[in-house]
């Protein structure tokens, strides 16, 4: 295949095996080169026994190596410096044509001699690839391994390829047996579908294959669960548009934020946890925001639907839905976060302009969150176009951009440093520490905030003043 045997990393995995036993490039690697992508792994298959290859691997790149799967003899060597992985695997079978074969779809079943020679394609994976068309291997393949059914998902989002009819109904018969694998291997998939330039497409595709449901039964729940006239969709499709609204802000964050945009962008790239920038999760809140909606519907007398602690109770379920996944709780804790505060600033569009202490209000609130939930809450309002919402629509905005700078600016700061510490407090007034000592110490930050205390006496002052009226 053109230029990819000297491609980086292939060319690195090449000088390290010299004249080694025969092995192949195959799956992403020779996929990937096809589709024109950026090549970041390699996956590599060897005759005999891979550890010596992976040994070999590791010494050129300097990076560690280590079993990754005992059962099936496979390696893995990280190049850390230039972040990509390569993953050693012993030949399944006597020729690379029979290894061929135990792979999950046809543009992963091609292969590449890492000698040199001609791509090696017993099932039309290059036509396929042609065609847009993603097609697996039969029933077998999804019998080998289920998660395979949600790697399909995911392979359509990240590639853009369409699934024909075949593999849609054996997918849509494999879907159930998600609960078979590992809840990491599950997370790992979803993680890179959320993240995937398709992926309002896959979760589509998801959802009617059955596939979704599986795996975030939460979700799919959320389908034909009607709203207030305020909204246009019921809460999946809400859902869904809320999750393109956010993804179109992220692709122009001036058209909102104007000069906030690359500070904003920087915060939006930060890592976060489980390989997930802060951007990439606030995805996933986008799409668990409304998780509780159908235990928290309601319907007043005069017919009007409600969601009453939907936010609470959401903040719950991401919990647990979280912990079914065996993510971290770093992340189960910003995403539940996110869910839970994605309401209030909403409710502050009557109070615009924002005094210094609703803002002091809003941001102790919502941290440490207090940038991707205002972010969070744009895309929301966005996809919220029922009776007469242009104008709040638009108010919403205005006041997002209001918020924003002092968002960035908390993340960076943090709140104002303290003009005295609780126990000298407690001491110029007398009193013990305690639930009011407490209180007075975040009134005593809200009036700093807002530029009415500028010094310990006045601290002093102010709080003995609080003290004398409560």
């Amino acid at each position: 295949m053109t230029g990819l045997l000297g491609a980086e990393p292939v060319a690195r995995v090449r000088a390290a095996l010299g004249d080694g036993p025969p092995a192949w490039l195959v799956g992403g690697v020779v996929r990937d080169r096809l589709l024109a992508r950026p090549l970041r792994d390699v996956d590599l298959v060897v005759m005999g026994e891979p550890e010596a290859a992976a040994r070999a691997i590791a010494g050129e790149l300097r990076g560690p190596v280590f079993c990754l799967s005992g059962q099936f003899g496979a390696w893995r060597v990280l190049d850390r410096d230039r972040g990509f992985v390569c993953d050693i695997s012993p030949l399944q079978g006597d020729t690379i044509e029979e290894d061929l074969c135990h792979r999950d779809f046809t543009v992963n079943a091609m292969a590449v001699p890492l000698a040199g020679g001609e791509t090696i394609d017993p099932h039309g994976g290059r036509a396929d690839l042609e065609a847009g068309r993603l097609r697996v291997l039969g029933a077998q393949a999804y019998d080998d391994d289920p998660l395979r059914a949600l790697r399909l998902v995911r392979l359509a989002a990240e590639l853009g390829l369409t699934p024909d009819a075949d593999t849609e109904r054996l997918t849509a018969s494999a879907a159930p047996r998600l609960s078979e694998p590992s809840p990491e291997r599950v997370f790992a998939e979803l993680r890179r579908t959320v993240v995937a330039p398709g992926v309002l497409d896959g979760l589509v595709l998801g959802a009617r294959l059955g596939v979704l449901g599986a795996v975030l039964p939460e979700l799919t729940a959320l389908q034909g669960v009607e709203q207030s006239r305020f909204h246009h969709l019921d809460v999946f499709d809400h859902t869904i548009e809320v999750l393109r609204r956010l993804i179109d802000l992220e692709a122009d964050l001036p058209s909102v934020f104007g000069d906030l945009a690359g500070p904003l962008r920087e915060q939006l790239d930060q890592p976060l946890a489980d390989e997930l920038t802060r951007g990439g999760a606030l995805r996933l809140a986008a799409l668990l925001h409304d998780v509780a909606k159908p235990a928290t519907r309601g319907v007043r007398a005069d017919g009007k639907v409600t969601f009453i602690g939907h936010d609470a109770t959401g903040e719950d379920m991401v919990g647990a839905i979280f912990r079914r996944l065996r993510t971290s709780d770093r992340l189960r804790a910003y995403v539940g976060k996110l869910t839970r505060e994605h309401l209030v600033l909403g409710f502050l569009v009557h109070r615009s302009p924002l005094d210094a202490r609703a803002m002091h209000s809003y941001l102790r609130r919502t941290e440490p969150v207090e940038v991707e939930v205002t972010l969070l809450s744009c895309a929301d309002r966005m996809a919220t176009r029922g009776s007469g919402q242009e104008p709040w629509i638009a108010s919403h905005l205005e006041l997002a951009r209001e918020v924003m700078g002092p968002a960035l600016a908390w993340r960076a700061h943090g709140p104002p440093a303290p003009l005295l510490r609780g126990d000298e407090l407690a001491r110029e007034l007398g009193m013990t520490p305690g639930p009011e000592l407490g209180r007075l110490l975040a009134s005593l930050e809200e009036a700093v905030y807002a530029g009415e205390v500028t010094d310990g006496e006045q601290a002093v002052e102010h709080a003995r003043r609080l003290r004398q009226n409560r």
